[in-house]
């Protein structure tokens, strides 16, 4: 088999996370491509090397003395050496980054040095070749993506290669200089490798042993998801859920390459599987709850408001003219309800409501703010009886109030609308019925 594995930041944070990933990476000689992030915690106290380096940017930047912070990065990395007892050394790196720093040199390719740096260290401690993300990872002019380009260069560099560790986060632009994805990119640059060389699996290791049904802020000890679909991770991420980037599904998707979180810390764990599509049945009817507090619903009322043509449309454009995008827009007969973020929608309401009166004469205008959203989500939710009805049974037993419902056509998730003061109470609520009550 051929594996990709990336290690996030706290799986490289210090020595002693080196070795657990060594060992990790021995234990399976299929485990081939290794794409690591910068260091990140070493306990609650610490700070991640890329806040550093953001900080030393700051203070370049405003002319300030940056070599305190500098300092820090530096000792850093040399207790990684040291306690690896590596022969490398990364005093020509520090050296040229700090020439960078004082000449004005842009944040992506400051932040970027995190990675960079770690990269090095790993393929010296490994053994493995080290291949620059800015070789092999390009971004067109206009700072996208540039997919195409990206996988034919970077097949044809790692065909030679047996064994190489390649820099997560980051790549470059047409010009050379570094380009880097959205924090927590590095599950990006792990996806796009194993795209490009075709992985058998892509394993995404972590602090964590994978996904878990509900967030474990809120639900004590929940449950973990052994196996979840592409489409319903897209769900539960786009609603919060927060172990994988999901920009990373993206790469591997198109392949058919499944992904395994792992936890670096519990190697023996199995950790969970995101694949294309699957027989098994999830252990619950569900398979994942998430929500985000922040949004507002803006209802508008219209007698006949079904029979007339390009209604809808003129409100979305009201919206759309004011540069405001909406996340759900159930509707009835006479009542229309678009949901927007309110931090997004505050500033602009007057201008919105203005422009939907002017546009489609209303009856009425009614704005709700303070609501949170909750997706229940769930491939098991398309053969089972009364599962609205449980999750709307459960919530009022909870003694929280419904504020709207949302649901695809696909059977796949359904959206549910309370007040943010409810939100913590209605995903117990839903936990418990369809969780806890099957255990």
């Amino acid at each position: 088999m051929n594996k990709v594995v990336k290690f996030g930041g706290s799986s490289l944070s210090c020595a002693e996370q080196f070795e657990k990933v060594g060992h990790i990476i021995g234990l399976d000689k299929d485990r081939r491509y290794v794409v690591p992030s910068a260091p990140g915690k070493r306990d609650s106290k610490d700070r991640k090397v890329t806040d550093l380096l953001y900080e030393t940017y700051e203070l370049a930047v405003n002319k300030e003395d940056f070599s305190g912070v500098f300092a820090e990065i530096e000792s850093r990395y040399n207790d990684i050496i040291k306690g690896l007892k590596l022969g490398v050394s990364l005093k020509d790196e520090f050296a040229t980054i700090r020439k960078n720093l004082k000449n004005g040199i842009g944040s992506d390719y400051v932040a970027s040095r995190g990675e960079y740096l770690n990269g090095i260290l790993l393929a010296d401690y490994l053994g493995y070749a080290f291949v620059d993300a800015a070789e092999v990872i390009f971004f067109d002019k206009d700072g996208n993506f540039d997919s195409e380009k990206t996988y034919k260069v970077m097949r044809e560099k790692l065909e030679g290669i047996e064994r190489a560790v390649i820099p997560g986060f980051y790549g470059s632009m047409p010009d050379g200089t570094i380009k880097t994805f959205s924090r927590g990119g590095s599950d990006i640059t792990g996806s796009i490798v194993a795209r490009s060389v075709k992985a058998d699996v892509y394993e995404n290791w972590t602090d964590v042993s994978g996904f878990f049904v509900a967030d474990p802020r809120i639900i004590t000890d929940p449950e973990n998801i052994e196996m979840i679909t592409y489409s319903e991770l897209r769900e539960l991420s786009y609603m919060g859920a927060s172990v994988l980037h999901e920009d990373a599904i993206f790469p591997v998707r198109r392949e058919g390459i499944p992904i395994n979180i792992r936890n670096t810390n519990k190697p023996e764990d199995n950790g969970s599987w995101i694949v294309q599509s699957t027989g098994q049945k999830s252990r619950f009817v569900i398979t994942g709850i998430a929500g985000k507090k922040g949004f507002c619903s803006v209802n508008i009322e219209k007698d006949k408001m079904n029979s007339e043509v390009g209604f809808g449309r003129k409100v979305l454009q009201a919206f759309e003219d004011n540069n405001i995008s909406f996340e759900h827009m159930p509707s009835g007969i006479d009542t229309m309800t678009i949901i927007v973020h309110q931090d997004e929608f505050i500033e602009k309401e007057q201008r919105v409501v203005s422009e939907i009166n002017r546009l489609t004469h209303p009856d009425n205008i009614d704005i709700e703010s303070d609501l949170a959203l909750i997706a229940v989500v769930g491939r098991g939710m398309r053969s089972s009886k009364g599962t609205s009805g449980r999750i709307f049974s459960a919530l009022a037993h909870a003694n929280v109030n419904v504020k709207m419902i949302d649901q695809g056509s696909s059977e796949l998730n359904i959206i549910i609308g309370v007040k943010n003061e409810d939100f913590e109470n209605a995903i117990r609520a839903i936990y418990n019925i369809f969780v806890v009550a099957q255990l």
